[in-house]
């Protein structure tokens, strides 16, 4: 991953400021496991952050229940995501990554829910949140 975001760390202050299972999803590229995640349930408004830098990724009015296991978005906070191709696994897929420290935090997909269409399909393990007020 290229040091170029506005937040960097070294692997061992990554390794230091994450749990294992963050690392594995956020340094690694890795997946957690479908339904895992105590995010996927939250339905109260709220903003939900980078647990690698605590920037804001999305507002809880954009999450939907998408079935997949995963907490989903359709729209992230302006200009906090970036994306670049993954062609691992055999397919091709849009990779979403923090703009602010260069995570991974999952995948975006074009069969997401009006207006844009999209599903941001993102690790739990990978944010945070803040519940609003």
């Amino acid at each position: 991953m290229p040091n170029s975001y506005p937040v960097t760390r070294t692997d061992a202050e990554w390794r230091q400021l994450l749990t294992p299972e963050q690392y594995a999803v956020m340094r690694g590229h890795g997946t957690e496991r479908p339904g895992s995640c105590d995010l996927l349930r939250e339905k109260r408004p709220g903003t939900f952050g980078c647990a690698g830098c605590g920037q804001p990724l999305f507002v809880g009015d954009t999450k939907f229940e998408s079935g997949t296991g995963w907490p989903s978005f359709d729209t992230p906070v302006e200009g906090s995501v970036g994306t670049t191709q993954d062609s691992s696994h055999g397919m091709v897929r849009t990779e979403v990554h923090c703009a602010n420290c260069g995570s991974h935090l999952g995948h975006v997909f074009p069969d997401g829910p009006p207006p844009t269409g999209l599903r941001y399909c993102i690790n739990g393990i990978a944010l945070t949140f803040t519940p609003a007020g």
